[in-house]
């Protein structure tokens, strides 16, 4: 699959230390396993000179105290709180000035943020999506980016998740229904 890196960019899901540390307070180990993979494609993605976007899931400590419905403390108990340590990247991916580093509130990174009007301002189309939870937020940000037609491929082996099942779900369902999946040795920036 070869991708010209002046209308593509790599998009890293939420690899933070709430997520992939082991003292996190929503660690998997997939998600950790997913680090290097994650790193790979980075450095790939720069040498080729490819756009490279992060993005963090930070909730201030406040966001649900008033919701009707979407509570994800309720769910998933507080993590990645605005400030914390969980809050940050974790320390192997190389995050540089050029990054466009995007925060989230949600499992969506182009609900309330400026994701959209970088890619547009960018000429960006296509779109190589890692990072994690496959089934949580790699599929709701695949998801919207297909709805928004820039082209969605996710990274087989470069997304972690909760349980084997949950990743292979994510990935069959972005494939049958708004994108691509690819092991990283198929994508090629050229």
């Amino acid at each position: 699959m070869r991708l010209d890196p002046n209308d593509t960019a790599v998009v890293v899901v939420d690899m933070q230390n709430g997520f992939c540390h082991p003292e996190g307070s929503l660690y998997a180990p997939e998600s950790e396993a997913a680090i290097g993979p994650c790193a790979e494609v980075v450095a790939d993605a720069r040498e080729a000179g490819a756009s490279v976007v992060f993005t963090r899931d930070v909730h201030p400590p406040e966001q649900f105290e008033d919701a009707h419905y979407y509570d994800e403390f309720d769910r998933w108990g507080e993590h990645v709180l605005e400030g914390s340590w969980e809050a940050a990247l974790v320390e192997e991916l190389d995050v540089r000035e050029s990054d466009l580093v995007v925060v989230k509130h949600t499992y969506d990174a182009f609900y309330r943020t400026e994701l959209e009007g970088y890619l547009e301002s960018h000429g960006i189309d296509d779109l190589v999506i890692c990072g994690t939870l496959a089934n949580v937020c790699v599929l709701h940000t695949a998801g919207s980016a297909g709805l928004r037609d820039y082209r969605p491929i996710l990274l087989e082996d470069a997304v972690g998740s909760i349980e084997d099942g949950h990743r292979e779900y994510a990935l069959e369902h972005a494939e049958w229904l708004f994108g691509e999946t690819a092991p990283r040795s198929e994508i090629e920036f050229a």
